[in-house]
C-alpha cells in the first residue's frame, strides 16, 4: 500500500494530476477539495493516498488531508458506494458538512450530489451515523506546498467550478455553463458556485 506521495506536480486537470516523484510519474485522482488546495504546476506537494485495485487497473487516489482520506475509506465500506461516488461526495461538500449531514440524517442534502440516490443516501446515514457520532473528522492542514493560491478570483472560481461540474459530476460542458450562469458568478467562491449549481440542478429534477 502506498501511504503518501511527495513530489512535483507535472500536470493537473481535474480530477487527475501527475506527480513526479524521483523521476517516476504517478497518476493520481483527487477530489475537488484537494484540487483547490494544490499549488501551481512545477511546485511540490505531499498527498495522502489510497490505492484501489481493480481487475483492469490500479487507481491511486490522493487527498490533501488525512481527514479526507479517512472519510473516503469509510465511504468505500458502504454498500453501493464506489470510488466515483465517494470522490463526488468529497467534491460536492466538505468533510465537516458531510459529517453534519449524516449526524442530522439530512438525506436531502446528500441526494443533491449527482449519482447519490435516496437509497444510497439512506445507507450512508445508517452505516456512518455511529462512526461520525464522535468528532472523528476535524479540519486538517492543507497539503499544498508554497505557491498555492490564497483565494481564487471570480473568473478563476468560475473556471474551477466548471471543471468540477464536468470532471467530477459528469455534466456536459453546455449544461455546466448553464448551471453556473444560473448560479450567478459575482464574487462567489468555487465551493459556493458548485453548491449553488448542484442545488439548481436538484430543483430542476425535483
Amino acid at each position: 500500500m502506498i501511504g503518501f506521495l511527495k513530489g512535483r506536480i507535472a500536470s493537473k486537470s481535474a480530477p487527475q494530476l501527475t506527480l513526479d516523484v524521483g523521476g517516476v510519474g504517478y497518476e493520481v485522482e483527487a477530489p475537488m477539495s484537494t484540487f483547490l488546495s494544490l499549488p501551481a504546476v512545477g511546485q511540490e506537494v505531499r498527498l495522502a493516498t489510497h490505492l484501489v485495485v481493480r481487475e483492469d487497473a490500479h487507481v491511486l487516489y490522493g487527498f490533501a488531508t488525512e481527514e479526507e482520506r479517512r472519510l473516503f475509506r469509510s465511504l468505500l465500506k458502504v454498500s453501493g458506494v464506489g470510488p466515483k461516488i465517494a470522490l463526488g461526495l468529497l467534491s460536492g461538500m466538505s468533510v465537516e458538512t458531510f459529517a453534519r449531514s449524516v449526524r442530522a440524517q439530512d438525506v436531502a442534502a446528500l441526494t443533491r450530489i449527482p449519482g447519490v440516490g435516496r437509497k444510497t443516501a439512506e445507507r450512508l446515514v445508517v452505516e456512518l451515523r455511529d462512526r461520525l457520532a464522535a468528532p472523528l473528522i476535524a479540519p486538517g492542514p492543507a497539503a499544498a506546498g508554497p505557491g498555492a493560491a490564497d483565494g481564487a478570483t471570480a473568473g478563476g472560481a468560475q473556471a474551477e467550478a466548471f471543471e468540477a461540474l464536468v470532471g467530477y459530476f459528469g455534466y456536459k460542458p453546455a449544461e455546466a455553463t448553464r448551471l453556473l450562469d444560473a448560479a450567478g458568478a459575482g464574487t462567489h467562491s468555487t465551493e459556493e458556485l458548485i453548491r449553488r449549481a448542484l442545488q439548481g440542478a436538484a430543483r430542476e429534477q425535483g
